[in-house]
Parts: structure tokens; sequence; C-alpha cells
């Protein structure tokens, strides 16, 4: 029996409690009607929100998220409120919003549980830290993306030869994602590290890189990001999604890293043994500190960048070359012209070379903008705020976001709107490009504001090398999946195809 000051404590605390919500409220809905705000469309939730949840989970398991979000838009507006497992969030393809989120009023916004969300494999590094954390980690990485070792064509060169080694020349069907994956994770691993775990090498059973346990690398780095994007999308119950396969991959990975970390150390405590006049991205981290676990969330944060990014859009470029032979002939006769062929090269290729080529930028950007690799993102609101449009009928209103309301946005969806895009914006025309090379907010395939991508130089230098080296050794492409015209699309994180991307060339 509870004794009465008990009671009366009790009481008292959920009465305050009572009064406070009422207040916080009172006062949301003054601030609301002080910014103009008005109520975006409202979408369906049914009970706790669990109904959009199971939908979204069939969409993945059906390997189409990102269609299925894309289609929310097209049926709500773009810009909705949805309740998601309990938690009501805002979700938005307007370019005015996406500016203020992610630059003119970043610190109304965090990452929220990304941490904890991707905690088990990234630690703590740029792309799960916020504040002071994520200020350092960037000031920390900042400084190895401006140097010319971005632009170092040959230590690219001996990867792109190995993986042209590999593919079929009798004109046989193959997957040439599964070769992209790999050589980005070589050439990464070798530019950022200093040591390639050659996972080229795995494929032809020759396995002889001298990194530790490297064995299986690309393959568990996968499996842990599939349960990474799990985790981001159960929300709250993240922790829900564990298992003994995430757990050992997220291992195998970081005993692959931490033999980099142990290097970069001892090439810091050792210099007189360092390679002279070679730049190593790992050791120069290991300058400014020494902290195993520091170096290597770090590490792991830029690979995640440096592999994906340029493996999703090599991937995405040849599967619309592959279905758009016009387009390959056009940059092939322009490459030709510029650096010659295999047998008769007649041009040394460099960063500024490759740069001056606007049909190929043409054809990058649009591949980045009908698949971008990170095609869907969130953010938290750290306090009550607003969104400068998608609210009232016509949805030119402001949009009141609460303190720790989500707020979802599409970059993919944004990318194919028709009001922006014209009325082929799902098509794949690199010419578009030259008739509006001018964009802003509606194109984000490397984010914006302070957290935009880092990595985004070496990624189109090395997506640009690799496709002029494709093309000065093979003169003709094939789609080696006929009956297919749309990608089967997987959203780990970052965007890849779901069935790999299947060519023929000769």
């Amino acid at each position: 029996m509870l004794s009465l000051p008990t009671l009366l404590l009790a009481g008292f605390c959920l009465v305050f409690l009572i009064l406070r919500d009422i207040h916080q409220r009172l006062q949301r809905r003054k601030n609301a009607r002080q910014w103009g705000c008005q109520s975006p469309n409202i979408a369906p939730s049914g009970f706790f929100g669990i109904p959009p949840f199971l939908d979204l989970a069939k969409a993945i398991r059906q390997s189409r998220p990102v269609e299925f979000i894309t289609e929310k838009y097209n049926i709500h507006g773009f810009t909705f409120k949805q309740s998601f497992l309990g938690r009501t969030g805002v979700s938005t393809i307007e370019p005015e919003n996406l500016k203020a989120v992610l630059a003119t009023q970043f610190n109304d916004f965090c990452l929220g549980l990304r941490e904890r969300e991707f905690g088990p494999l990234l630690g703590q590094g740029i792309f799960t830290l916020d504040g002071p954390g994520w200020s350092h980690a960037r000031a920390l990485l900042r400084p190895q993306f401006t140097r010319d070792q971005v632009a170092d064509l040959d230590l690219m060169e001996s990867h792109i030869s190995r993986m042209i080694e590999l593919m079929p020349k009798d004109g046989s069907t193959f997957d040439i994602q599964r070769l992209f994956f790999l050589m980005t994770t070589d050439s990464s691993t070798h530019f950022l590290f200093g040591e390639s775990v050659h996972s080229m090498d795995e494929d032809t059973l020759l396995k002889r890189s001298t990194v530790n346990n490297s064995e299986g690398f690309a393959d568990a780095f996968n499996t842990s990001l599939h349960y990474l994007n799990w985790r981001a999308m159960a929300g709250n119950f993240y922790w829900m999604v564990t298992s003994k396969e995430f757990r050992d991959a997220n291992r195998r990975v970081k005993e692959v890293v931490d033999y980099y970390v142990h290097q970069a150390i001892e090439a810091r405590r050792h210099p007189e043994k360092k390679e002279p006049g070679r730049y190593i991205f790992a050791e120069a981290l290991a300058e400014d500190n020494d902290d195993p676990k520091i170096l290597r969330d770090n590490m792991l944060n830029i690979l995640l960048a440096g592999r994906d990014t340029t493996a999703s859009l090599l991937s995405s470029v040849f599967f619309f070359l592959a279905r758009n032979p016009a387009v390959w002939d056009k940059l092939r006769r322009i490459i030709v012209e510029e650096f010659g062929d295999d047998q008769h090269p007649n041009e040394k290729i460099t960063q500024t070379k490759l740069k001056d080529l606007p049909y190929l930028r043409y054809v990058l950007n649009e591949a980045l903008r009908l698949l971008p690799p990170v095609p869907l993102n969130a953010r938290i609101a750290t306090k009550d705020t607003s969104l400068p449009v998608g609210g009232g009928p016509d949805g030119k209103s402001p949009v009141f976001i609460a303190k720790g309301q989500l707020l979802l946005y599409s970059v993919y969806a944004m990318h194919r709107r028709k009001d922006l895009w014209g009325p082929d914006a799902d098509s794949f025309r690199p010419e578009r490009w030259e008739e509006n090379a001018k964009r802003g907010w509606e194109y984000l395939p490397f984010n914006g504001g302070p957290r935009i991508c880092l990595g985004q130089q070496y990624a189109l230098t090395e997506a640009s090398y690799t496709i002029v080296r494709l093309m000065q050794r093979f003169s003709k492409i094939e789609n080696g999946e006929p009956d297919r015209d749309q990608p089967l699309i997987r959203a780990n994180l970052t965007m890849s195809h779901g069935d790999g991307v299947k060519i023929r060339l000769y």
C-alpha cells in the first residue's frame, strides 16, 4: 500500500507532465502562427504508424524501396507528413527545403540516432557524428582531399588494368558491377591506406595479399552495410536488427582495417622506415592523431565513401550505356580522338584533360541524376523550426517542424521531378546538361552545404579515368539483359543494382 505522501508526489509529477505538455503544444502553435506555417498533406498512417513500416519492409524485400518512396511523393505531394512506428515525420523533395536543411538552417538539424545505428561498423566518424565530433573528423580529413594525390591516375591504372584482365574478351555476358566494386575496394584501400586488399585476386584464386585476413573483405563489407541499412529503416528499434552474421562481418572488416591502423602508427613512430616521396592517407591521419580507434573509425568512414560512391556511379553509367549505344558511340569517338585507343594512345591522360571533356561530364551527371549513389537520407530537428515551403493547399507556405521530429528526403525522387527536369525526366539523355548545365539545389548527388562530400573530386576522377580506359580497350557494348529496361535498385546506404549490371563488351 502506497503512503499518502507517495501518492501526492506521484500525482504532482503527473500534473506537472500534463501541464508541461500543454504548455509546449500551445507554444508550438504560437510559433507556427508567427512563422506563417500551415500543415502539409497528411499521408495515412494507421495504428502507431505500423502499416507504412510494413509496406516499406515489403518494398525492401522486393528490392524497390527507393521506387516505393518515390511513389509516395507522386501520391501525397512534394512535402507530406506521416507517422512511422509511432514517430511523426515530414518527407520532402522541395529544393528550397533541402537548401534550408543542409545549408541555411544547418544547425537546426542533426543526424539523430545514426551514431548508434551505424556504430557497430563505422564507430565515431564523419558520417555518424554531429557537432564538435563531426567538425573534428571533417577537419582531420579535409586536407587529405586537397592534395595532388587525388589525381594520382598511375595508382588507379594498376587496378583498372587488373579489372580489364578479368573481363571476358569473347563477347560473353558478365556482371560488370561486381568488378567495379572489387576494383574500387582495391583502389580505395591502396589510395587511403597505402596497400590494397587485392580483392580482385580472390576471384581468380590468387589470394596473394599481404594484408592479414583480407580474404572476403569486400563481401564482409557489403554484408555489414546491408544490416546498417535495415537498422536505419527500423528507427528507434534499430537495436533489434543484429545477428551473428552481422557481428562476424563487422569483425572481419575491422581486423583488416586494424592492420592498416597498425602500419600507419608504426610509420609515425619510425619515420625512417617510410617510403620516401610517397603520400599515404592513413599515415597523414596518424600524424594528427594516433589513437587506434579514432584512426580505424575515420578510415572506415572514408572507405565507405571512396569505394561505394565510385562503384555505384560506374555501374549506373554502364547500365545506361548498354541501353543507349548512340551515347556510347558518341562518347567513345570523343575519347579516342582525344586520347587514342588501347593500341594507339596519342595523349597522356591527366585529371585536367578529363575535366575538359564536356560530354564525359554530361554522361556522369546524367547517371548521377537518375541513380544518385545516396538516394535516401534523413535528419532530426534539434529545436522547433520550420521549412520554407510545402504547407497549405498550394504548398507555398512554411511547414512547422517540432524539436525531435524526423525529416526525410529523397534525392532520387527530386532528380526525377518533371516540373524541374522536363517531361523526359525519367530518361537517360546526357544532352540535357548541354542545354542547361547550371543547376542548384534540385541536383544533389553529393549532398550539399557543410556536409557536402569531401571525396567528390576523387570519385569523379576515378570514374572518368575508368570510363576512358574501358572505351580505349573496347569498341562496342551490348545489353546482357535485353528484357530489363529499368534498374533493380538495392539501397544499402549507397545505391547498387540488385541483380548486377550484365553487359557484353567487344
